[in-house]
């Protein structure tokens, strides 16, 4: 069965270049994150992000180490964008994330990249850190689309959106995979950099899930529209994780695909804070799992 993604129906009725245009006149007074900067990005000033009118991007490539639903045989055509509207002590792409690694681009260049995936044969378009870029993304869809792209578009957030942001990306994103890293606001001011972080990703996740829903596969498995969350396991349980995972289950869906993952490592600043200098162990992970069983979740991994 052919699912195609929402993006080429917008493009039919014009309501998608409409939205990149109006999405790129924010950039002049940009209030498109939670930090609401109010900077003139068209002129060269840079807010928390410190992004300008063009986004910068890191790599791209065919990536295999996403989840199964996004690799398939032929990858997960991942984008990765410098700089992030999250300051993590314990990033491990900190030079990407917090230095900044890569080569700024023009939306035309973005759009090529895009094409080059799907020439490659990549399941889907997935853009690692994108809540600083929507309108330089959107015009690149809107680029790409004209030019014959046609498989869903993956937004891979560190769960820290606004939602009038996410309102305007409604129909154009098709699979939405945010992180819930923090149930505690203190830990995320801490070690994140951010204020009201677990109350502004709930109020995310929950417009993610209204506009695609839980996480729906074609006959060869490969996701083609819905929610993915995911949640890293942190040392001792600073997470949060029961707290994060009774609010998946109760507020947005028992069915949600929820990936605990196990890969934290103490990287960046991690080591100056003792709490977080150490790996996870296996009972913290084991733990988090049971944790997410009791909430009543049902489509667990990791």
């Amino acid at each position: 069965m052919n699912h195609p993604p929402g993006y080429q129906a917008l493009l039919e009725t014009g309501e998608l270049e409409k939205r990149s245009k109006d999405l790129h006149v924010l950039l002049g007074d940009c209030n498109l994150c939670p930090h609401q900067c109010s900077v003139d990005r068209l002129h060269g000033e840079r807010g928390f992000c410190r992004t300008g009118e063009n986004a910068v991007v890191s790599a791209f490539d065919s990536h295999f180490g996403e989840e199964p639903e996004l690799v398939g045989r032929h990858g997960s055509g991942t984008i990765f964008f410098s700089y992030c509207n999250l300051r993590c002590v314990f990033c491990q792409n900190y030079d990407i994330s917090q230095c900044g690694a890569g080569e700024e681009v023009t939306p035309k260049k973005l759009s090529r990249i895009m094409l080059t995936l799907q020439k490659h044969g990549c399941h889907n378009i997935n853009l690692v850190s994108p809540s600083h870029v929507v309108p330089q993304i959107v015009q690149a869809i809107y680029l790409s689309a004209q030019k014959g792209l046609s498989i869903p578009i993956v937004y891979n957030s560190g769960g820290y959106d606004l939602v009038d942001t996410l309102k305007t990306l409604e129909g154009i994103i098709d699979i939405y995979m945010p992180d819930i890293k923090f149930a505690s606001e203190d830990y995320a001011k801490k070690y994140s950099g951010v204020r009201d972080y677990f109350r502004i990703t709930k109020k995310a996740l929950k417009e993610m899930h209204r506009q695609v829903g839980d996480l729906k596969k074609d006959n060869c498995g490969i996701a083609y529209k819905g929610l993915i969350v995911r949640h890293l396991v942190m040392p001792g349980g600073l997470a949060g994780t029961e707290e994060i995972m009774e609010f998946i289950a109760r507020e947005i869906s028992p069915d949600t695909y929820v990936n605990i993952m196990s890969q934290y490592r103490p990287e960046h600043y991690a080591r100056q804070y003792p709490e977080l200098a150490k790996k996870i162990t296996t009972q913290d992970y084991q733990q988090a799992v049971a944790a997410a069983k009791r909430a009543g979740l049902k489509n667990i991994t990791g």
